[in-house]
C-alpha cells in the first residue's frame, strides 16, 4: 500500500490535475446533495451524493493508494459536475420565479345566528290553555 501523496504536478502535472479536479468536482456535487434548499427532487440529491461519494472515493484512491500502473480518466467526471450545478441553480431559479401557492383561508368558527321571534307569536302552552 502506498504511504505517500501520489500528486506531482512536475513529473505527473495531467494525473495531479485530474485528481485535484476529480476531488473537487466530487465534493461540489456532495454539497449540491446535501443542500436542503428544494430545489432538486430527492432523487436528483441522492444521484449527485452517490455520484460525489464516487469521485471523492476515487480520487482518494488515486491521490493516497494507486501504485502506478493504468488508470482511467472519466472526461464525464467533469461535465456531470457542470450540468448538475447548471440544474440547480436552474431549478432554484425556477422555483423563485414560479408564483408562490396563495395561502389556504382561516376557517373562522361560525356562530349561530339567534332566530327572530315573531312580535305576536306566543309559547305553545299559554296557546294551549286559551284553546281549553
Amino acid at each position: 500500500m502506498g504511504n505517500s501523496v501520489n500528486l506531482d504536478f512536475s513529473a505527473e502535472p495531467l494525473f495531479s490535475w485530474y485528481v485535484v479536479l476529480l476531488f473537487v468536482s466530487g465534493v461540489a456535487m456532495l454539497a449540491i446533495g446535501i443542500s436542503n434548499s428544494r430545489a432538486l427532487s430527492v432523487g436528483w440529491r441522492i444521484f449527485n451524493m452517490v455520484a460525489g461519494v464516487g469521485f471523492v472515493g476515487y480520487a482518494v484512491y488515486l491521490g493516497f493508494i494507486f501504485e502506478g500502473g493504468s488508470y482511467i480518466i472519466f472526461f464525464k467526471a467533469f461535465i456531470l459536475p457542470v450540468v448538475m450545478v447548471i440544474n440547480f441553480f436552474r431549478a432554484q431559479a425556477a422555483r423563485k420565479s414560479a408564483p408562490a401557492p396563495a395561502p389556504m383561508p382561516i376557517p373562522m368558527p361560525v356562530q349561530p345566528q339567534p332566530q327572530p321571534q315573531p312580535q305576536d307569536a306566543q309559547p305553545q302552552s299559554e296557546a294551549a290553555e286559551r284553546a281549553v
